[in-house]
């Protein structure tokens, strides 16, 4: 196959040829992943009916003899290409979860699986057309004239009908974690996960974003005498508010060309235009289903990590900023968490093991040493599981912008768990976002805000108006203390 490019200018065959497997290729292998070689077809291929045209799959490091490791750290791989947006990958890990080789037995998730085949269909590289021209049908469709359009066409319908198979057999609450991780994977993208999910509940648009005239879209809704795939068609179901959201949120991250599509959205109907106000608010208090992506486990023992840390500028200033949050906050969330026996005040007094132990609970790499996203991970993680300290730090934390981006939503979600669990601060907190009004996250509702402080009084809390000022700097407007003088909830 002659050389070209995709959508993003990536060029296509520039490394493709025979996979060779001699010892010493193999050993190359080992440390450096080999690019995808280029299109096949086969009488039998694997992935495709007798006789279709199939792509082949990525290959991952691998070493000269089998390892008891082998198979985490080719999902590792996966994983991080897959979180990164490569289509081939994506496919890759759906199969591997659907365990349909018994090599991938002991992975097989059904959930897991439906998630990958779910962003592996949203993925614009799957089916932006790589050639600009082609040639016409005797009924004058335009078709592609790379053999790479034809492959990953049969691509999408399979996972189409793997999709759908998965999905019949699942629960209605299996069914909301596959709904729940992919709006949680796509979130992490930005602007565009989020114009894609948007498009997933514009009927304007095929099932996962695609062109609604995308021939896997066409035969996905099928015809009366051709079922397509209902259950995947209900997986995302259509309708105006959630698109409204989706481009909304999209736009809030500063993307020019969601600001287009939002528009253009609002144009095309007048009952769309007239729901902006209510999306405006409730965009203000969306957040994504998940605080990190859910590190279980299926049999195999290979945990489902999140490659989704490094995304962004503003996480990466976000994370520069960890080190002002005192050590003794970690140290009680890790106790909490029964990683040590004990509350430890700064790092040294940590054993390599503990670290290890908690970064194997989140399958993190096991290095014994804390990185700035394991330490975010140690609070969230106590957080979501139950620690009301740890929710009221993470509460401040994003209020502050340390350690995760500033986002007064999700320090009101926060701030509202640990009030839940009876938290003297967190209530005094609640009052303080009730009593101002934070960024059309909270109403300003001053009833409330009484309520709020009486309850803190009762639970024994009675903070100074500079202890206030220090604990919620941003969510009050107050002046920003200097890190030296800037005081964590304790």
């Amino acid at each position: 196959m002659h050389e070209t490019s995709d959508a993003h200018g990536r060029p296509f065959g520039a490394a493709q040829g025979p996979l060779i497997r001699s010892g010493s290729i193999v050993a190359l292998i080992a440390a450096v992943v080999i690019p995808l070689v280029g299109c096949d077809s086969g009488p039998e291929s694997f992935f495709g009916k007798p006789g279709s045209t199939a792509c082949p799959r990525p290959q991952v490091p691998t070493g000269v003899a089998p390892q008891f490791n082998t198979q985490q750290l080719e999902i590792r791989t996966l994983r991080r290409r897959g979180f990164t947006g490569d289509f081939f990958s994506q496919l890759e890990l759906a199969r591997r979860y659907e365990g349909l080789r018994a090599a991938d037995k002991n992975l097989e998730d059904p959930v897991e699986a439906a998630v990958w085949y779910s962003i592996a269909l949203s993925n614009g590289d799957g089916y932006a057309p790589i050639s600009a021209y082609g040639r016409r049908s005797p009924q004058g469709e335009q078709k592609a004239v790379a053999r790479y359009d034809d492959c990953r066409a049969v691509e999408r319908n399979i996972a189409y009908r793997s999709l759908d198979r998965l999905l019949s057999q699942m629960s209605s609450e299996e069914q909301e974690k596959v709904r729940s991780r992919v709006i949680y994977i796509l979130a992490t993208e930005g602007a565009p996960g989020y114009r894609t999910l948007a498009r997933m509940h514009d009927n304007f648009f095929g099932p996962f974003g695609e062109p609604s005239d995308n021939r896997q879209a066409a035969e996905a809704r099928g015809k009366p005498y051709k079922p397509g795939t209902p259950q995947v068609l209900n997986l995302f179901p259509r309708n105006d508010v959630d698109a409204y959201l989706y481009n909304y949120l999209a736009v809030q991250t500063g993307d020019v060309g969601a600001y287009v599509m939002l528009k253009d959205f609002e144009r095309s109907s007048a009952q769309r235009a007239a729901a902006g106000q209510f999306v405006e608010a409730k965009a203000k208090r969306w957040i994504p289903p998940y605080e990190f992506y859910p590190p279980e486990s299926p049999s195999s023992g290979v945990p489902h990590s999140d490659e989704s840390d490094q995304i962004g500028d503003a996480q990466q200033v976000a994370l520069g900023r960890v080190r002002e949050l005192p050590f003794i906050h970690i140290g009680e969330a890790l106790a909490y968490l029964r990683s040590t026996p004990r509350v430890v005040t700064n790092e040294d007094a940590l054993y390599p093991q503990e670290i290890q132990d908690f970064q194997a609970r989140v399958a993190r790499p096991q290095t014994g040493v804390l990185t700035p996203i394991e330490r975010v991970r140690i609070i969230q993680y106590a957080a979501v599981n139950g620690s009301p300290k740890a929710q009221l730090v993470l509460a401040v934390m994003y209020a502050e912008g340390v350690g995760v981006p500033r986002d007064y939503a999700r320090s009101f979600h926060w701030f509202a768990e640990a009030d839940r669990q009876g938290s003297g601060e967190a209530k005094y907190a609640m009052s303080t976002y009730f009593s101002l009004g934070v960024a059309g996250v909270a109403d300003q509702d001053k009833a409330k805000a009484v309520v709020y402080q009486i309850d803190s009084a009762l639970s024994g809390f009675k903070p100074s108006v500079g202890r206030l000022q220090q604990v919620l700097a941003q969510v009050s407007r107050a002046p920003r203390p200097s890190p030296r003088d800037r005081d964590y909830v304790r």
